[in-house]
């Protein structure tokens, strides 16, 4: 992907995330879950304001999570994920917190909320940096773990803290505010095509394309002779694992070699043993 394209991705999905919180979730009274989440009570309890200071608080949690990428994930990603973390703090404290729910109800303002959220945090997973936080060790626990998603980690953590909002501000809100983690997440990891295996199956009689996907793709393939069963021509079957964003790159390289290839592709089941999950 172009990276002018990439930034903008990143850019545009660092602001979604503020606009989610400030305009949907803080005036219907809800918590937005993870780091986000435990700053917005953290700011309620110091300053009486659950987005007084919560983007500064939330990038001051950032801190020490740059040690774990910084020892482990590249600096293509440390560098989007720090520019993501600054406009998401500059947006947060900028953007005028709503004083009434822009929706009539709190589910609506939830689900837009969560819409718009995960799509943000999907943006910046997708440019190769993220939104900070969770998505940190979210990203770090994925290239690691096998069958791990980002959404995963933060439904666990979120547990505590949003059982710790139901505690200060009622089960309602907690509630809620679950319904806006679940869909934003869901939502996220939708975005987030590098998080979604995919393996290809090509009838193909050119030769070359399984060295082209070596070289080009840097992918691994598996190949035997097969025969066309009405025009016993012989074949070459072709088996590959993919990550969904290079599965445009795949096609366009079979199509280049040989239009007539018969392509399956298939996602969403797990892809175990020697197989490069490429997150960032």
């Amino acid at each position: 992907m172009n990276k002018t394209f990439q930034y903008l991705e990143l850019i545009v999905g660092s602001l979604l995330y503020p606009v989610a919180i400030n305009l949907f979730l803080v005036p219907a009274g809800l918590n937005s879950g993870g780091l986000i989440g435990f700053a917005q009570i953290l700011s309620w309890l110091f300053m009486g304001s659950t987005a007084a200071i919560a983007g500064i608080i939330n990038f001051c949690f950032n801190i020490p999570l740059f040690w774990l990428a910084y020892k482990n994930l590249s600096m293509g990603f440390i560098r989007k994920t720090v520019l993501s973390l600054v406009i998401q703090t500059v947006a947060m404290q900028s953007i005028p917190v709503a004083q009434t729910m822009i929706l009539p109800d709190v589910i609506s303002n939830a689900l837009l909320a969560g819409v718009l959220g995960g799509l943000g945090v999907g943006l910046c997973l997708r440019s190769g940096g993220s939104a900070g936080g969770m998505d940190i060790l979210g990203v770090y626990l994925s290239k690691v773990r096998r069958n791990f998603s980002v959404g995963k980690l933060s439904y666990a953590l979120n547990a505590v803290i949003l059982t710790w909002n139901g505690i200060l501000f009622g089960m309602q809100s907690a509630l809620y505010s679950l319904l806006f983690v679940m869909v934003c997440y869901f939502v996220s990891d939708r975005v987030h095509i590098q998080n979604i295996d995919v393996w290809a199956l090509i009838i193909t009689v050119n030769p070359n394309i399984k060295h082209e996907i070596n070289e080009q793709m840097g992918r691994g393939v598996t190949w035997w002779n097969g025969n066309g069963a009405y025009t016993g021509r012989q074949q070459e079957i072709l088996v590959t694992c993919i990550n969904k964003y290079e599965v445009r790159q795949l096609s366009k390289l079979v199509k280049t070699l040989d239009p007539d290839a018969f392509v399956i592709l298939n996602d969403g089941s797990p892809i175990r043993g020697n197989y490069e999950k490429r997150l960032v």
